[in-house]
């Protein structure tokens, strides 16, 4: 079973308050099955309570300057070199997850079914397994997950943008790095 479906943009208008956010100013953004569409909320940093219980994705972001650039990734080959390498860490298991999700969002992954099922890596606690199906390389991939706290988040965000940001600036100006529960371009 494949998973494929467009994020649209971000509104710039919270979602609770309706109010318009500006430039620079960090916001949530969520991703939630309404029916057989999937619908994106953006809210404010003080309208933001967390992720509703029907969302399934959310990230940090900023609100971008209107002149802002787009920032540039490494190519995809690149991502997916890291995704391998990072395979036998099993401290970078958040930024292999993360890292996972982006490369669904570029396509270069596809979800497969069953999505989730449960398994016991080297600690005696389940942890949930996500299959990822990478058709250029023709493997399949088993990614925990593993939904990084705020501040590894920010750790996460740095690297990631260290590693495969063209012209990375310092974290707080990087805004792209993915999906559930971490900072993205707005």
């Amino acid at each position: 079973m494949l998973f494929d479906f467009e994020i649209q943009r971000c509104t710039r208008r919270c979602a609770t308050t309706e109010r318009t956010m500006e430039p620079g100013e960090a916001c949530y953004s969520v991703l939630e099955v309404q029916g057989a569409d999937i619908v994106r909320r953006d809210y404010s940093q003080a309208a933001w309570t967390g992720p509703p219980a029907a969302a399934f994705g959310w990230w940090k972001s900023q609100i971008p300057e209107p002149s802002a650039k787009r920032i540039k990734l490494a190519p995809n080959d690149v991502l997916v070199q890291l995704f391998e390498q990072l395979t036998d860490r099993p401290d970078s298991d958040d930024m292999r997850y993360v890292l996972a999700l982006l490369l669904v969002r570029r396509r270069v992954f596809r979800l497969e079914a069953p999505v989730v099922q449960f398994g016991k890596p080297s600690t005696t606690t389940d942890v949930e397994i996500v299959t990822m199906f990478c058709p250029k390389r023709e493997t399949t991939y088993e990614v925990s997950v593993v939904t990084p706290t705020d501040q590894r988040v920010d750790e996460i965000q740095q690297q990631l943008g260290e590693l495969l940001i063209a012209g990375a600036e310092p974290a707080e100006e990087v805004e792209e790095t993915g999906s559930q529960g971490h900072k993205a371009a707005a």
